[in-house]
């Protein structure tokens, strides 16, 4: 009997809890209190969104979350009008949480329609517009990276999502759509896979804000292991930059040839003036002869060069010197940034104006 009371009381407390409280939360519904009809957020595709992968077509990790206060009865996914899945049996009969994947997704623009039911009949529909973009094809003969900063980071060539640090911005009137709005902290990074090649353009359009006095603009160089926390190591890779001078700020190129850096810097032919507030085109172009720097297709500096050498240039930043140009103070710029292209080869003048002339606002 001993051994029983002990059984006995054990089934008491999984029953009832120690302090003799039933401990299952479900609670009795009275017929007719099913009141709210059934919640279904989606959360991908979002409205808007814009697929981009180098296929004609991939697959669509379809994710969203239905909720009812008494019952799911049923849930139908539908794309262009098709439906792609229904589901009428629950785990869990209040929520259901669902990755759903859809596979070959075409090109063009498409619409999902998610729509729930619970036992009262009453139902919720939502829908989202989205669109798979077509692979990006290059423009200009030798273009290898293409940014155009119209509402993400995503660079076209390589569909390489950039990292972001800090909070850097969109501007809604770029040259082109959208552009980059640098922030006090904020900056891109990109891996260089493809892009050290023994020649070198890249071009961009710039609308400069003075504030900060200094920053970095594009830089490819490598880690600097005897100052990791301020680092300035220029004999490899390229650093282009603004600085002040006076009340203007002058744009500035500097190549590592692998022995020792070479200064690009021409002087007051490389001034913007920040109180035009106005696009500036900029480009420069590094051969194993030549590197020229350009302002709005005109030569503001050039020199002869014995070639660059890219030894541990794993990391493109992109609005800032960090991480790898700090020492002198060249970080975030807070300027815009728009339409940047590199390319593997030395551009000509004739092909950056060509550029600037399709592109120019």
């Amino acid at each position: 009997m001993k051994k029983l009371n002990i059984y006995l009381i054990a089934l008491g407390l999984i029953a009832f809890g120690c302090d003799g409280t039933y401990t299952d939360d479900i609670v009795p519904v009275a017929p007719g209190s099913d009141e709210a009809a059934p919640t279904v957020v989606i959360n991908f595709p979002l409205e808007g969104t814009q697929i981009r992968v180098p296929d004609e077509t991939t697959t669509l990790n379809i994710n969203f979350v239905v909720s009812d206060d008494i019952e799911i009865e049923s849930v139908v996914v539908r794309l262009n009008g098709t439906e792609i899945l229904q589901v009428s049996e629950f785990l869990d009969y209040r929520r259901f949480v669902k990755t759903f994947v859809h596979e070959q997704l075409g090109n063009g623009n498409h619409v999902l329609v998610i729509e729930a039911k619970d036992l009262s009949g009453k139902s919720t529909t939502e829908t989202v517009n989205f669109e798979k973009v077509e692979p990006y094809s290059p423009v200009y003969d030798n273009e290898v990276f293409y940014l155009p900063f119209d509402g993400d980071y995503l660079e076209l060539v390589s569909v390489e999502e950039a990292t972001i640090v800090g909070s850097p911005g969109f501007a809604t009137a770029g040259v082109v759509g959208r552009a980059y709005q640098g922030s006090s902290s904020g900056y891109l990074t990109l891996p260089t896979t493809g892009l050290t090649n023994d020649e070198f353009s890249a071009v961009f359009w710039y609308k400069v804000n003075p504030s900060p006095d200094r920053a970095g603009i594009l830089v490819m160089g490598p880690p600097d292991p005897n100052n990791p926390t301020n680092q300035n190591f220029r004999n490899h890779g390229f650093r282009l930059f603004r600085e002040a001078a006076g009340s203007m700020q002058r744009i500035k190129l500097n190549v590592g040839n692998g022995s020792g850096d070479n200064w690009f810097d021409g002087g007051a032919a490389a001034d913007i003036d920040p109180s035009k507030n106005e696009w500036v085109h900029i480009a420069f172009s590094i051969s194993g002869s030549n590197v020229a720097v350009y302002l709005d297709g005109e030569v503001v500096s050039q020199g002869s060069f014995s070639g660059i050498d890219w030894t541990g240039c794993d990391l493109l930043s992109v609005g800032s010197g960090a991480p790898r140009f700090s020492e002198w103070g060249h970080l975030s710029t807070q300027s815009l940034i728009d339409e940047l292209r590199i390319f593997n080869k030395a551009l000509t003048q004739t092909e950056i104006q060509t550029i600037i002339e399709a592109e120019k606002p």
